[in-house]
């Protein structure tokens, strides 16, 4: 959830550690820091809030030399400049930046560090401490690193500079993403692509239990038996441009309008020429050849998963059930005789996922990820990968992450019908059915002042609202509620229209607004007298419906489309309320309270 980014051999490194933890902030963040080191010399600024305050601290200061920066988002201890990585060890030798967890850093404050007055609150401070106390016992820099990475218990992803010697840049991880990048006459080290991409498109992966010596003509990597690893480069397949707004006022807004060109983009790539599924054919046996499917998500991921697992079970006749990543990493289902694991990530880092994903790996079981980002922790350690091929989403608040996996699971679920050779997946022509999607998509997009208005009016000053479907719809309420929630901090949830009467509409009060999704024919009615309900007690209610469904009065009307895709569509105009009612409560839109973009912990 945190950011590093570090240099070493540029004689541009404050720029360059800048602008990189300048891209990181999608990731959310509430303090950051860098530090700056020469054979004779170094400064430390860090501060609390965002990189700007940080740029005007470092206004005056010289740009060359090693470098590593941070962003943080708070683990433990509160959101200070004192807590702000990086750290320094108190005898000014050590300085350290870190992602991620530490168990045991209680433990290795009794065992190594009880003659050391600690001023912050962070496990990292604790870190720095340990390596310093080994520096001590007489080992050189890289030896003490390496012997408090044997005493270290949790997730972590650290970059350390020896001040004693600048040069080098020591790096480490376990469970959290760090990549090394290959600049021009230096190296770069970065938790995401991004953070480097201005610089290169050169990446070398680390795995997890590995050390590296990072200096600028060479780079040594270690695996745990301490021994020597070679390892190629891959290419980054980023365009820098695509990590700019752009002429949009905000990335979320730049975000929902690309999804339309997402969507053909999906087509291009999953389409072959004589009009079948391009998804490689072991793959897709694989899958066909299990009994049961069980995908494994978090937030939004989720419920595209939601979605999936209909699209799935429709057209490929295999039974799914969807899980949430943080429960069953503790509590594993009773698993079917032939199960196939797929998870749903736009970072391929999501720490909840990723533990789920070590025990199917123990358990020898098949796995596939889908996911956004080429070369992620998740896309690696799975057996198969599917990307969704969206580009880089910056906003906090997925948008076309999300339709993309939906997208993507239904070439999937295509691609599988049509290799046990049934009916309805056979007649189902994807390719135009998605294309009637993106068209629809247009078409939502361009009715950004009538959506802008319909948000003023229901959500200006309300405290909370409720989004009710039934079937698809209920999945797009989740999504539609949590979008509006994290980004407006309204508190909205979503429900199954039926169930409101069963509890819920207890809370229903004069003005509360009542969003209502109907494209289901068959359960039209029912939602459309569910409405009726919470009106009766003074609800204010909106509807969007399918064109052929809708009524005098309903607010928004989707384009007619296959019952399977209409998630696709109808979750346009949720996020672009949501971007409003933000907007309109002047709040941040990019980058919500409390949150980050990619959840490297649990």
């Amino acid at each position: 959830m945190c950011g590093i980014v570090g240099v070493v051999g540029s004689r541009r490194t404050k720029e360059i550690l800048l602008t990189g933890l300048t891209k990181l902030e999608y990731r959310g963040y509430d303090s950051a820091g860098i530090l700056v080191a020469q054979p004779e010399s170094y400064y430390l600024k860090k501060t609390a809030g965002r990189v700007a305050e940080l740029k005007k601290l470092t206004d005056s200061l010289n740009s060359e030399g090693t470098g590593i920066g941070h962003t943080r988002w708070a683990t433990h201890g509160e959101p200070t400049e004192e807590n702000a990585h990086p750290h320094l060890s108190k005898s000014g030798r050590f300085g350290l930046v870190h992602n991620g967890v530490i168990e045991n850093f209680e433990q290795l404050k009794k065992d190594y560090l009880s003659d050391i007055y600690l001023t912050g609150e962070t496990d990292t401070e604790v870190i720095v401490e340990v390596v310093d106390y080994f520096s001590r016992q007489g080992q050189e820099g890289f030896e003490a690193f390496s012997s408090m990475l044997k005493v270290t218990e949790g997730s972590y992803a650290f970059a350390l500079i020896d001040l004693e010697n600048p040069e080098q840049i020591f790096l480490a991880k376990n469970k959290s993403p760090l990549l090394i990048g290959i600049g021009t006459d230096c190296h770069l080290v970065g938790s995401d692509a991004m953070a480097m991409i201005g610089e290169t498109d050169r990446f070398v992966e680390i795995m997890d239990g590995e050390r590296i010596i990072l200096s600028a003509s060479e780079m040594k990597i270690f695996n745990a038996a301490n021994e020597e690893i070679k390892r190629d480069f891959y290419l980054a397949e980023i365009d820098a441009n695509d990590t700019e707004k752009g002429l949009y006022p905000h990335y979320m807004l730049k975000e929902i309008d690309e999804q339309p060109s997402v969507m053909r983009k999906i087509i291009s790539t999953y389409t072959a020429e004589n009009g079948s599924v391009a998804i490689d054919e072991h793959l897709v046996e694989k899958i066909a050849k299990s009994d049961r499917i069980y995908v494994v998500a978090c937030g939004t991921s989720w419920h595209a998963g939601l979605v999936g697992k209909k699209m799935i079970e429709e057209l490929a006749n295999i039974p799914v059930e969807v899980h949430l990543a943080s429960e069953i990493g503790y509590d594993m289902p009773l698993l079917s005789e032939r199960p196939f694991f797929i998870f749903i990530s736009q970072s391929g880092e999501t720490a909840d996922s990723r533990q789920v994903l070590v025990k199917v790996n123990e358990l020898n079981l098949p796995s596939l990820t889908i996911t956004n980002v080429k070369g992620s922790t998740l896309s690696r350690e799975a057996e198969n990968t599917l990307l969704l091929h969206a580009g880089p989403e910056i906003a906090v608040a997925s948008t076309k992450a999300y339709t993309s996996q939906i997208a993507v699971m239904l070439y999937l679920a295509k691609a599988i019908g049509d290799y046990k050779n049934l009916k309805l997946a056979k007649s189902f022509d994807i390719a135009h059915e998605l294309g009637l999607v993106a068209s629809a998509m247009d078409t939502l997009v361009s009715e950004k002042d009538k959506l802008a208005e319909i948000s003023r009016d229901y959500l200006l000053t309300t405290r909370n609202a409720f989004y009710i479907g039934r079937g698809l719809d209920y999945a797009v309420s989740l999504e539609g509620a949590l979008k509006l929630k994290e980004i407006s901090y309204i508190q909205t949830e979503g429900f199954a229209a039926g169930e409101l009467k069963h509890g819920t509409i207890a809370l229903i009060e004069k003005d509360t607004p009542v969003l209502a999704i109907i494209t289901g024919e068959d359960t039209a009615s029912h939602t459309r007298g569910n409405v009726k309900e919470v009106e009766s007690r003074g609800a204010k209610t909106m509807v969007i419906a399918m064109e052929g469904l809708q009524k005098e009065g309903d607010q928004i009307i989707i384009p007619e489309l296959h019952a399977l895709l209409t998630p696709l569509a109808t979750v346009v105009p949720l996020q672009l309320i949501s971007y409003f009612a933000c907007l309109q409560r002047d709040l941040d839109v990019d980058k919500p309270r409390n949150l980050a973009k990619s959840v490297t912990v649990e």
